[in-house]
Formats: structure tokens, C-alpha cells, sequence
């Protein structure tokens, strides 16, 4: 079964958001978070460019329509797309890895996800054990696609950026760590993936052969997400950790704006009131 876009954008939109969000290609102006790291995605998903003067890493790649504008913004800040040498992945659904394909071509860079997600990009089909699996459009293949392991840093030069497994929402889902710095500090900042419990066509996370462990992944997830050291959160729906209403407030506080210890584990119990609710629909469905 297919769903219509609109009732797919809804779809998605609410399997990552606790509340309705907005459209994910609604345009947004590019703006410095803290330390070299730099906003460039539209409104409803999030895409981050992390600088140096050895080249440059982007996290996600939004929708296909979005990857244009993505690389418009980065041009905007002042920095070259084709010194983007590294592209990270949350994961791999259409709106944070439809515009991959298209930004490899711009840039170059290797894409760089788990190995859970590595033959989704690679062959631009979705994963049958995704829990949303049915309701997914395809994405356009993407070229030099690597995997890293759980716990690896990927490094360019004074960069280095970590990956922490953290699957339930897909099974090959990640979120990234890194450190920045300015004279105000250094400061962990966290990417962190989509952590809802969100089934489609019947999938149900108290028990479901497709994906067995979808279950046990996302509590995991939710409790590491939470105990990460973060200073600063961007989730890969903007608005599901509040980063425009801490942007609003820059004009005034500078960079510190963005500072907010507790929005991890604000964000980890906003998945586990998300995964309950998810259990306890799920308890009065028939299967």
C-alpha cells in the first residue's frame, strides 16, 4: 500500500515529532550554532555543516528537493560544497537521505552510515524490516557509501566526529557527537536521530517478525541518547529539541543561546512517552 505524498509527508512528520511540525522543506535561512558548526537544512529537517579549514563534514541530506537548497545555504555561509569530504546519516528515510545522492554528485564526499542502513542507500530501496516499510518511497541511489562501526570517530583534520547506534525508529539508525569550541568554551554538541516508536501498515513494536528487536533497539536508543554528555542538542527534526525558539533567542545571548544540558534527556523521555503510548495502542489493536 502506497499513501498519497501529503498523507506520507503527515505520516513521517508525526512518526519523528510529538507534535505537527512544519512542512520539511519550508525554507530556512542558514545560521551558526556554535564553534564552526552551522545550520544549512529547511525548517522541518535538520542538516548540519561542521567546518574546518581541511574540508568540511554535512550531517543528513534532507529530501530530494531540499539538497539543492542545502547547498545554496552552504554557498550563502561563505563555504564551498565541493569541500564537503564526509556526508553523516541519521538515517535512511526519504527526508534526511533523499537529497544524498544529489549532494555526493555536488561534493564528492563518501557517505558515511551503519551497516544496517548501507544497502538501503546504496541500492535506494527501503528496508523491509522498517517499521514504516510499505509507506516509504524509495531514494535515488547513492555512490561511495561506507559503514562505520558503533563507537568510531570520523576524523578530518581537527574534526572528529563519533557514531553512537541508535536504532528502533530504523534498524540502522545513528546519532553523532562532537566537540566545539569558542572562546565562551568547548561544548559537546549532539545530532541526535529520531527516537519515536512509529509503525506503519499493521508493524507493531511489541512483537513483530519484520523487525524482532525494534523494541528492545528503541529503549536502548532512548537511554544512551540520554546519557550523553550535550551541551548542545540538534535532533534530526529540528523542532522535536526546540533549536528555533533557542535561534530566536540569539540575537540577544550569542552562540550561549543554544546551550541546554538537560535537552537530551528532555528529548530521550519525549521517545520513551512516545514508545508507551505506541505499547499501549498496540495492546488494545487485534494483530
Amino acid at each position: 500500500m502506497h499513501l498519497p505524498r501529503l498523507a506520507l509527508r503527515l505520516a513521517l512528520t508525526f512518526a519523528c515529532l510529538p507534535a505537527l511540525a512544519a512542512d520539511w522543506d519550508d525554507p530556512q535561512d542558514p545560521f551558526p550554532i556554535y564553534g564552526g558548526s552551522y545550520y544549512v537544512g529547511p525548517q522541518g529537517v535538520a542538516s548540519v555543516l561542521i567546518t574546518s579549514s581541511k574540508g568540511h563534514i554535512l550531517i543528513d541530506g534532507g529530501t530530494p528537493k531540499s539538497a539543492q537548497a542545502i547547498i545554496e545555504r552552504i554557498r550563502r555561509l561563505g563555504f564551498k560544497p565541493e569541500d564537503i569530504r564526509y556526508i553523516l546519516v541519521s538515517h535512511a528515510h526519504v527526508d534526511h537521505a533523499g537529497g544524498l545522492a544529489q549532494l555526493q554528485r555536488v561534493s564528492g564526499a563518501t557517505v558515511l552510515t551503519s551497516p544496517a542502513a548501507q544497502p538501503v542507500l546504496e541500492s535506494g530501496k527501503p528496508d523491509q524490516g522498517d517499521p514504516q516499510f510499505g509507506a516509504l518511497p524509495g531514494i535515488e541511489p547513492v555512490a561511495k557509501v561506507k559503514a562505520v562501526g558503533d563507537g568510531d570517530t570520523v576524523t578530518l583534520g581537527p574534526l572528529a566526529v563519533q557514531a553512537h547506534y541508535t536504532p528502533g525508529h530504523t534498524r540502522g539508525g545513528i546519532t553523532w557527537t562532537w566537540t566545539a569550541r569558542e572562546p565562551a568554551g568547548a561544548m559537546r554538541m549532539v545530532y541526535a536521530d529520531s527516537l519515536n516508536a512509529f509503525g506503519l501498515n499493521g508493524f507493531r513494536y511489541s512483537g513483530d517478525a519484520r523487525y524482532p528487536d525494534a523494541k528492545a533497539d528503541v529503549e536502548r536508543s532512548i537511554g544512551r541518547v540520554a546519557a550523553l554528555p550535550c551541551d548542545i542538542l540538534v535532533s534530526a527534526h529540528p523542532e522535536a529539541s526546540g533549536l528555533f525558539e533557542r535561534h530566536a533567542r540569539q540575537a540577544n545571548e550569542g552562540s550561549t543561546a543554544f546551550i541546554d544540558r538537560d535537552a537530551c534527556r528532555r528529548y530521550a523521555e519525549d521517545g520513551r512517552q512516545r514508545l508507551e503510548k505506541t505499547l499501549a495502542q498496540e495492546a488494545v489493536q487485534p494483530h
